[in-house]
């Protein structure tokens, strides 16, 4: 039976580049998106170019009730889902005394509420059948807590992402079941704004921005078999920036 990933977020950059992947090893994906409609026509060809069956749904994975819907219709699909990809995660810069009320709790609600719902949904059936992957994102440096003034509500999701993919992880491990982070630091994805990459080069220890590529060879490892036993870790992908 082909395994099955759901990748919020999968219609560009780095989720897109993980569900081709996948797609190349055998996996059918389903993904999700908010406003990308034509990203996500060109991410179901490119699905089915590299293998795999794909499946692209609108949905504000924010909203609980879109999240069930979301598993809903995914299972109706294919009928289980093998691994959670939380590619999904909105960013905006602001000073953290002109933040919004709305702003600061849509950082929180796409960033990190919308891990926590799909997880939860996704967890029963991978418990049943004894073997699931859940790999979310943060940021390098969220694990340092450091001050972030022009994006804090963002940083904070990110932070609160890595305590709830321990949690997870511990009462997930005892049905082989692996929960994990990624903290890219600066990757060119294709959204990022090159001169702002450009300027970060020279306080990259490893002298280069990274690929897109880069992340998806973490990924790919962490939702292998060979990972079984790799839980509740955050692989920085940063060329050592933000450690």
């Amino acid at each position: 039976m082909r395994r099955v990933a759901l990748i919020p977020g999968g219609a560009r950059g780095i989720g897109r580049a993980i569900a081709q992947a996948l797609a190349e090893r055998d996996w059918d994906v389903a993904f999700c998106y908010r406003t990308s409609e034509d990203d996500a026509q060109i991410a179901v060809k490119a699905i089915e170019a590299s293998g795999g069956a794909a499946l692209g749904l609108c949905a504000d994975v924010s909203q609980p009730d879109v999240c069930m819907e979301l598993f809903d219709q995914v299972l109706a699909w294919r009928g289980h889902i093998d691994a959670l990809v939380h590619s999904a995660g909105p960013f905006h810069r602001v000073d953290v005394l002109d933040e919004t009320v709305d702003g600061w709790r849509a950082m929180f609600a796409n960033n990190l509420d919308s891990l926590f719902f799909l997880s939860r949904l996704v967890a029963p059936g991978m418990m049943e059948r004894q073997w699931g992957r859940i790999l979310a994102f943060s940021m390098a440096n969220a694990d340092r807590i450091m001050a972030q003034t022009q994006i804090t509500a963002h940083y904070l999701a990110k932070v609160s992402v890595l305590g709830l993919v321990r949690s997870l992880a511990k009462a997930l491990a005892p049905h082989q079941i692996t929960v994990n982070a990624i903290s890219p630091g600066f990757i060119d994805s294709g959204s990022a704004d090159l001169a702002e990459l450009s300027q970060m080069v020279k306080s990259i220890p490893a002298g280069n921005v990274g690929t897109v590529d880069d992340v998806v060879a973490a990924a790919l490892f962490l939702l292998s078999e060979e990972a079984g036993y790799v839980n509740g870790t955050n692989i920085q992908v940063s060329g050592g920036w933000g450690i």
